[in-house]
Formats: C-alpha cells, structure tokens, sequence
C-alpha cells in the first residue's frame, strides 16, 4: 500500500497492541509538517467550505421561513424545531449504514458527490418555493415547507457519508505522527466555523440578495447562492485530492450491510483502546450538547448579558478549543494520550464546577467557559486522533460511521433532557452532575487503559 502513513489493513483481531499511552516516537515539528502538505492542504480547504455551508445552512432555512411562512402571530420556533428533527433523523438512521458504503466506495469519491449533490439541492431551493407558491397545504402544511424538510433530509443524509469519509482520508494523506497536529487544525476551523457561521449568517445571506438583486435578478437567490455554492465550491476543491487510496485500502468483500455494521461493533468490542476513545467523545459531546442548551439560562443570569446573547459564552467556548488545539498541536505528542485525556476529563470538570458558581460574575463565566473549551481539547483531539491511528484502513468507514452515529444519539439525547433537568432541579446542580458526568469518563478511560 503506498500511503504516506503506511497503514496495515487488517481485521479486528490482528490489529497490533500499540500502546494508545504513549505518544508516538518520531520527532514533531508542530504544524509546520501539515501546513507543508498539499493534499492536507486540499482536504482541509474542502472542509472549510463544506462545514460553513453547514454551519450557515439552519440560518437560511430559518430566514426562508421567516419570510415565506410564519405570520406575525406565529412563533418561529415550531417551524424550527421541525427542520432541526428532520436534519437530525437521518444522523440517527444512516450514520452505521453509511460508513459502511464509505469502506466500500471511493473515499474521494465520496467527498465530491456528497458535497456536489448537497449543493445542487440547495440551489433548487427558490426554483421549488416558486413552482408550489400557490398550491393547497399539504397534510396541512404550506407544500414549499414540505419541500424545506424534504432537502433537509436528503442535504443531511448526504452528510452521514460525508463526515466518516473525511475522517477515513485523514489517516490517508497525513502521518501517524503529524495526526495530532491535523486534528488539532480540523478541531480548531470547526470551531472558529462554528462561531463565524452564526455571528455571519445572517448579513452575509442579507448582503448576498442585495447583490443578486443589483445585477436585476429577483426572487432572492442569493441566500442560496451562498450555501448551496459552498457545497460546491468544496466539491470542486476537492477534485484535486490526492488520497494514494488503492483497492487494498478498500473492502473487497461486500456482504450484508447489518454484517459489516457487526464487523465495526465487533472491533470495537475487541480493541479497548478505540473503544474507550469513542467512550470519551461520546461523553464530552453529551456535556457540550447540555451545554448549549443550558447556555440560554445561563446567560439570563449572568448580569451584563440577555439571554439573546448566549452566543458570547458559546464563543469564549470555542476561543478555549482553538487554543488547547494549538498547544496541541505543538507540544500533544510529548505526553501520553491517556494522560492528556485524564487531565482534560479533570479540567473539564473543574471548569464545569467554577461556572456553577459563576452565574452572578461575566468575567468569572467567560473565563470558565474559556477554560472548559482548554480543557475539552486535550480530550476530544487525542481521543479522535487514537481512533484515526488504531483502525484498520479497512474498517475506518465503519467505526468512524458508527462514531458519527454514537455522537449525534449523544447530542440529541442532552437537548432534550438538560431543559427538563434544569427546571426540576436548577441550573447549578445540573453543572455539577456534568462535571461529575465528565470526571469518571476520563478516570474510567484512565483506568482501563493502565490496566490493559
């Protein structure tokens, strides 16, 4: 296999026992390896314009429905809700089944289709809305909202084969010792996407028709222009990948789906050290979904700021993951993996608890949520990166799609418990039973791992 990370494809039972403790051997040099290689280059230039497709994605639908159905008595927040659970089904549906397809299809074949056929959806959008303008509901509702959660279906179902697919060609184009940096740079762009995705959303669709509607074109295209070309400005980026993928890195054999979705399980039955990994950003997915959800209250609490303005503690959340991904990246590999992992589990917790006792002080709060972002990273980039190291090039589909499938039941999971659990209990219990939540995920990952 010609590869640059020179990966055994092997199944679950010969996978090596390399030690996920210890960092790995070769000198680093940072992010200075990465930067220098094109195809990482290329892969992560994709990723940006993908993943702020997706991030400004809920902001056009939300403005499509603010201008096309609710009325000014109407709450915008059922019409929402519906388009989240329609964006939120198939990541519990697919997610195993589409990893299992990305072993057996081309990974960079994957990453174009999926992002062209996203945006190709997305630019029907206006031509949809003008053909069902005046056509009766449908099952009581307007035809061009059936529509709206019809492409969001179909936009997010694309996207459970996307996500495994990007994680499989990782390993592919960067070394096993530059792993760290590469995910360090991917956590860092998701969140800095994250936070310019919704603080941007908004104008840029806004300044996107304006400029559509100077060149006389009607009919407010431009919102669309902007999603709908990010997909496919990635999809043609990606193009110039380069993976070296070759037939042994796919799977030959192609028997029943659920049997290869039981070759994953199975793996992960056997490999305690991808296992616990997963175990681990399962968990701190969980804290951070509660987290989002609890940040509204929070921030009604907190004096200087209105409960509209959560976004501020989501973002100094976010500073604090780009800022523990560059130390990462730089200095990661010079620890031991299950220590990193301890040591964020320990800090995401105290972090956790200090921001109970901060909901009366906004620098005190900020600055947790800072430290909590810190923290989150030495377990989220490590955890992830061991995974990438430890599975087979085979079956990376397959375990990164029921990743994929684990973590979105994580996400849904805490959004729709952690409002629940506040009103009965109160905002700062609730904190501390995600910190201790947090706590024995990292002892138990620690303790397993020194015991194997």
């Amino acid at each position: 296999m010609s590869t640059e990370t020179d990966l055994p494809t092997l199944s679950p039972k010969d996978t090596p026992p390399t030690e996920m403790g210890t960092a790995p051997s070769e000198s680093v040099d940072g992010f200075g390896p990465v930067l220098r290689n094109p195809k990482f280059l290329v892969l992560w230039l994709g990723q940006i314009f993908s993943q702020l497709a997706d991030k400004i994605y809920l902001v056009l639908m939300i403005a499509l429905i603010a201008s096309h159905f609710k009325t000014a008595d109407q709450s915008i927040s059922a019409w929402v809700s519906a388009i989240m659970i329609a964006f939120t089904v198939p990541a519990i549906l697919f997610g195993s089944v589409a990893g299992v397809y990305v072993d057996r299809w081309s990974k960079k074949g994957t990453l174009i289709i999926s992002n062209l056929l996203r945006g190709i959806f997305v630019f029907c959008i206006p031509l949809l809305l003008w053909l069902v303008r005046d056509q009766p509901n449908w099952w009581e509702l307007p035809p061009g909202f059936v529509f709206l959660l019809g492409i969001t279906f179909a936009v997010s179902t694309l996207t459970q084969f996307f996500a495994p697919a990007e994680q499989a060609t990782l390993p592919l184009i960067v070394k096993n010792k530059h792993l760290l940096a590469a995910n360090s740079l991917y956590t860092t762009t998701m969140m800095a996407l994250l936070i310019v995705g919704f603080a941007v959303g908004e104008p840029l669709l806004g300044l996107a028709d304006q400029l559509v509607e100077s060149f006389g074109i009607t009919g407010a295209w431009g919102k669309e222009f902007v999603v709908g070309g990010g997909y496919a400005i990635a999809g043609l980026i990606l193009l110039a990948l380069k993976t070296n993928e070759t037939e042994t890195d796919r799977q030959r054999e192609q028997p029943h789906v659920w049997e290869d979705i039981k070759d994953g399980l199975r793996y992960l039955n056997e490999n305690h050290r991808v296992r616990n990994a997963l175990i681990q950003l399962v968990i701190l997915f969980s804290v951070f979904a509660a987290l989002a959800v609890l940040a509204v209250s929070l921030a009604a609490q907190i004096p200087g700021l209105k409960a509209e303005q959560f976004g501020f503690l989501l973002a100094a959340g976010g500073v604090g993951l780009g800022i523990g991904a560059f130390f990462l990246g730089h200095w990661g590999n010079q620890l031991p993996y299950r220590t990193l992992s301890l040591w964020g589990s320990i800090g995401t917790a105290i972090a956790l608890i200090a921001l109970s006792f901060s909901i009366h002080n906004l620098v005190f709060a900020l600055a947790s949520t800072t430290c909590l972002g810190f923290f989150a990273a030495l377990v989220g980039v490590p955890m992830q990166t061991t995974i990438q190291r430890e599975t087979p090039a085979i079956l990376r589909g397959k375990v990164f799609g029921l990743q994929n499938n684990a973590v979105n039941i994580a996400l849904s999971l805490p959004l729709a418990l952690a409002g629940v659990a506040e009103t009965f209990f109160g905002l700062q219990p609730v904190l501390l039973g995600l910190s201790g939540l947090a706590i024995a995920g990292g002892v138990l990952n620690w303790y397993i791992s020194i015991k194997s």
